[in-house]
């Protein structure tokens, strides 16, 4: 499977309206203005905005017009962003470089990466309160539902607590059950909470939400599935960050429980899972199929 070469046009301008509502929110100046440039810093590093991009694009599979909900969904750019910074600290991964750039407590110092990750998270649900109110009734409770949820799929019962299990297992005999848990929790909850949120934002029904959450849960582990491939045979160039470091922590990985072959082939199921869940939508959703299969051959 490969992606439509027109993914590439539409990912470009789905980030393009992301990138211009984040710049015009930023544009003004936060009180600390060391603390406005770190967060800054990082979230304008060059990152593919595919979270937000993919709120879109289920949006968009349920009939909705992108435009209509930018400021909502670019909060789970700050979300992620915020994560990677945390991640990238002394006491997490320890990583001096984070898309060709020098991580963020390289340039900024530890304590303002940490303030500017906290920063970055609590914007995001200023963001998600501001931008909600043009929704009203029904749809109001819509934009509710949403921040409730990404509440979930941030912190201790999703990412957080995904990033939790992965720190207390390295160095330590690994499952697939555990591994699983590490991997759904730490980089799945988010994205498949991005696809829900345009999912419940567009009024879905049911049976399209279902279905929009088992795509969102095969391509979320999918991407990390693809992620820890990169790190044993990606281009550090290319990643911008150095390959092996997983391998290094002794961090739990499908590679190295499995594997590349084995790993690959699970990544390609997913995605055919992920594919096979959107039998029912109009062509509409087309570019969630494309970007499921984007997420396969990114890196190749």
């Amino acid at each position: 499977m490969t992606p439509h070469r027109d993914i590439q046009s539409y990912l470009r301008a789905r980030k393009g309206l992301i990138d211009a509502f984040l710049s015009s929110h930023f544009s003004s100046p936060f009180v600390s203005r060391d603390l406005g440039a770190s967060m800054a810093y990082s979230l304008f590093a060059g990152g593919k905005r595919i979270r937000p991009v993919l709120a879109l694009a289920s949006y968009e599979a349920c009939g909705g017009a992108p435009q209509d909900i930018v400021p909502l969904v670019s909060a789970l750019e700050l979300i992620h962003t915020y994560s990677l910074i945390h991640d990238d600290l002394p006491a997490m991964d320890n990583d001096d470089l984070r898309r060709g750039k020098p991580t963020n407590h390289k340039v900024f110092g530890e304590g303002m990466a940490i303030l500017a990750g906290d920063a970055l998270l609590t914007e995001a649900f200023l963001l998600l309160s501001s931008g909600g109110n043009r929704f009203s009734g029904a749809r109001g409770g819509a934009v509710l539902k949403v921040v409730r949820e990404i509440a979930m799929a941030a912190g201790a019962h999703g990412m957080v607590g995904g990033q939790a299990a992965d720190i207390l297992s390295e160095g330590t005999a690994m499952d697939g059950e555990r591994l699983s848990f590490i991997h759904a929790h730490k980089t799945g909850a988010l994205i498949t909470v991005s696809v829900r949120m345009g999912a419940i934002l567009a009024g879905a029904k049911n049976r399209e939400l279902g279905a929009l959450t088992r795509y969102g849960e095969s391509i979320g582990l999918a991407f990390q599935i693809v992620d820890d491939i990169l790190d044993v045979k990606g281009d550090a160039a290319e990643m911008g960050k150095p390959t092996g470091s997983d391998e290094r922590k002794k961090k739990a990985t499908y590679p190295a429980l499995y594997g590349i072959d084995a790993s690959a082939e699970r990544a390609e199921a997913l995605i055919r899972n992920a594919v096979d869940s959107l039998k029912a939508f109009p062509p509409s959703a087309d570019p969630l199929r494309e970007i499921a299969m984007f997420i396969l051959t990114r890196g190749n």
